[in-house]
């Protein structure tokens, strides 16, 4: 295993991290803390959480998983939305709450959790909010170091880096989106900031579509091992996987064992392969999800867009795809139809990637689900 520096923290970290949001809670909870603990044993000390993940059961499994690991043998991460909360307790009372879930007297790194705008990093600013009460968390031991997990753009992530309040900086940033993100990674290694990707494999974009991603692979790796190695070997300290099963884990450190740089000749070729609609693909994070005011399925209608993107699917075959499956057991199932978007922008604005919705879905209703 790799381990690097975790900006200024004196912290080092396994390149890769354990993301606790993949848990399969119709297993054993036996199985999943074995999990955790094969992780553990592969050299993996950075395990990350959150509240609601896994039908909120995350923090609870790692909880117990890693109390019974020896406590300066792992890093574990955990967040809060700055939304959330209304005043400083708000913010103290989410703070004791995951600690107790977590079986552990301190958290290592907790992030502000969800940026998609600038707006939401300077509610978490304002006095007497989120920022204030982790730095008085952090006064009392609570917490190690305060981080962000952020969704926008490049130089809205640098803005945040050089304001200097954070300590490091939770990104999706993955071999399809980097130029979208790629700043951000830059301003973080310039002003020195620990950097942990999410969505190393675009939401299993690249897994699930081998056969189409061939152009990423390099010397031998699978496209799933090129995403890895792409993300592991840059300056990015901790790239996360969320594990399911032991073959997971064994795929995402043997990258780490052997990884090598891309040449910036492998990334120009990469990049021309990539093509322009690469970064407009929805990588099906959900947030949007609990915002439409008419229940559209928006994740399963942008998923279903990508295949026009990514693959050039004719409106002809998306049609076909719509009335064969998407709508009798696929994504779409249940979902109310795109006609019924009213457009409000609900969606847009949880967007995490800042895709034009609205757009696409009045598209999808004039020419594909007509």
């Amino acid at each position: 295993m790799i381990y690097k520096n975790y900006g200024k923290s004196g912290d080092k970290l396994s390149a890769v991290g354990f993301g606790a949001m993949r848990f399969d809670i119709t297993k054993n909870e036996k199985d999943n803390i074995e999990l955790v603990h094969y992780a553990a044993q592969k050299g993996i000390n950075y395990f990350d959480t959150a509240p609601g993940y896994c039908s909120d059961q995350s923090e609870i499994i790692l909880g117990k998983a890693l109390s019974l690991l020896p406590r300066d043998s792992y890093y574990v991460s955990t967040k809060f939305m700055p939304t959330n909360g209304s005043c400083k307790k708000d913010f103290i009372d989410a703070v004791k709450k995951s600690i107790d879930r977590l079986k552990t007297d301190y958290i290592d790194y907790y992030h502000i959790w969800c940026l998609r705008k600038m707006d939401h990093y300077e509610l978490a600013m304002k006095e007497g909010m989120q920022y204030d009460a982790l730095l008085e968390a952090k006064e009392q031991g609570l917490i190690r170091h305060i981080a962000c997990s952020s969704h926008q753009p490049g130089g809205e992530i640098k803005q945040i880096a050089d304001d200097g309040k954070v300590e490091g900086i939770l990104m999706g940033i993955n071999i399809l989106n980097s130029h979208y993100r790629w700043r951000g990674v830059e301003a973080c290694v310039e002003d020195n900031l620990g950097i942990v990707a999410m969505n190393p494999l675009s939401g299993g974009i690249i897994p699930q579509n081998e056969d189409k991603l061939q152009f990423l692979a390099r010397g031998g790796d699978t496209p799933t091992q090129a995403a890895l190695r792409f993300c592991i070997s840059s300056p990015i300290t901790v790239t996360l996987n969320g594990f399911s099963e032991k073959a997971h884990i064994d795929i995402a450190c043997d990258v780490a064992d052997s990884s090598v740089p891309y040449t910036k000749k492998d990334m120009e070729e990469i990049s021309k392969s990539l093509g322009e609609n690469m970064n407009s693909l929805c990588t099906g994070c959900g947030y949007c999800l609990d915002e439409c005011p008419k229940n559209i399925n928006i994740p399963g209608y942008m998923q279903f867009y990508n295949r026009k993107l990514m693959w050039g699917d004719s409106d002809d075959q998306l049609k076909g795809r719509l009335q064969g499956n998407e709508y009798s057991w696929g994504t779409l199932v249940s979902s109310p139809r795109s006609s019924e978007c009213i457009e409000c922008g609900m969606c847009e604005n949880a967007c995490t990637q800042h895709l034009d919705i609205i757009e696409r879905l009045r598209y999808i209703t004039n020419n594909i689900d007509t």
